[in-house]
């Protein structure tokens, strides 16, 4: 009987992050706290930046863009903000996108399977992503279970379940 396997990923479903940036745009334009503060977010590239009057003002915002990626089912775990910084007249905050699993995670990750998981099961790093595989399906759920369990510093996906 061949082995059955999923692949561990982080992965950032882009058009749910942009619905919840243009709600957040339509929530800061109609908030009265906001007006003439000079708050917006947008895209900048492959991350997001945020500007504003004041860090408290910055802050906000992003407050508001967490709560509006909570409600759409993604994990902050994904967002990697910086401190506002001062550019000319105004506050600017860099928001990072996390995607991907990097070798070091992939390690932290592998050797927790291999020492709190079954025995039977095995683990190996495929680039940003890792293939979990073992003989039962049964021990392949207690995997999962055992990661959703641990508070690791990254978005986990389960995906090719087979």
């Amino acid at each position: 009987m061949a082995d059955s396997s999923f692949d561990v990923v982080s992965e950032i479903d882009r058009q749910e992050v942009d619905n919840a940036l243009n709600q957040t745009v339509k929530e800061i334009g109609h908030r009265f706290d906001f007006k003439g503060t000079g708050a917006g977010i947008e895209w900048s590239g492959k991350s997001i930046e945020i500007k504003a009057n004041s860090e408290e003002r910055a802050n906000a915002v992003l407050d508001v863009f967490k709560e509006k990626l909570v409600k759409r089912g993604l994990s902050l775990k994904v967002l990697d903000a910086g401190e506002p910084k001062l550019s000319g007249k105004e506050y600017r905050m860099a928001i990072a996108l996390k995607e991907g699993i990097d070798q070091e995670n992939a390690k932290k990750i592998s050797k927790l399977i291999r020492e709190e998981g079954p025995k039977g099961v095995k683990a190996q790093i495929q680039g940003e992503e890792l293939r979990v595989s073992s003989k039962k399906k049964d021990e392949l759920q207690e995997v999962i279970a055992l990661l959703k369990g641990k508070d690791l510093d990254i978005a986990l996906q389960f995906k090719n379940y087979r």
